[in-house]
């Protein structure tokens, strides 16, 4: 659910206003918690996103949500469980697949974060995160050329992730075609992404030898 700044404040009145009235609907329990995280108040939107999936076990969604509150706080191992819960529930979800191969990918589990990430991308083509964490985790292996591809169909789809290009900046580094990796690491800037300074200095001592 996307939240305006305007009306975020006024959402969380109203929706802590129907839960006076019924405090056993999961989905209202769901959208309060959506709008806190909105405003950064995130142990209170843990706390509605738990109550949610308690009066509606089959709201992926919140599991979801969990997942992420548990990422942030560097639970790696929440987020997992979260994420393979809503699986569970819903086979066919990509985003949960996704954020599965994300932490494997965290944890250098790269063969594991293939895996959950191919399923996402099996149900979700187009979905630009899936695909450029995929394109790391072929990186993470020495698998360049897949690691690129998928980096190519990442900004095929949505030009301005600047991920990718990094990505694409760090299989030309690895290849060693440094002018090719400035020129990707460059819109990757451009797209407002911010790259490792020790991977920024590298290239520019390889530029200049």
């Amino acid at each position: 659910m996307d939240f305006q700044a305007k009306n975020t404040d006024e959402f969380i009145v109203e929706m802590q206003g129907r839960l006076r009235d019924n405090d056993g609907c999961g989905v209202t329990h769901y959208n309060l918690g959506s709008a806190y995280v909105a405003r950064g108040r995130y142990v209170e939107a843990e706390a509605e996103f738990l109550r949610a999936v308690e009066c509606s076990p089959t709201l992926v969604e919140a599991f979801v949500q969990l997942g992420g509150l548990a990422m942030n706080k560097g639970d790696l191992d929440g987020c997992l469980e979260y994420n393979e819960r809503a699986i569970k529930i819903r086979p066919l979800f990509a985003v949960p697949h996704a954020n599965v191969g994300f932490v494997h990918l965290q944890r250098g589990e790269a063969d594991k974060a293939i895996a959950a990430l191919k399923k996402a991308i099996r149900q979700d083509p187009k979905f630009v995160q899936a695909l450029s964490s995929l394109a790391s985790a072929y990186f993470m292996q020495g698998e360049l050329d897949m690691s690129m591809d998928y980096s190519k169909k990442t900004v095929e789809i949505e030009p301005k992730f600047g991920p990718a290009y990094n990505n694409m900046a760090l299989v030309h580094m690895e290849r060693g075609e440094y002018a090719q990796a400035k020129e990707c690491l460059d819109k990757a800037v451009e797209t407002g992404f911010t790259p490792h300074p020790g991977m920024v200095r590298e290239l520019a001592e390889k530029l200049s030898a």
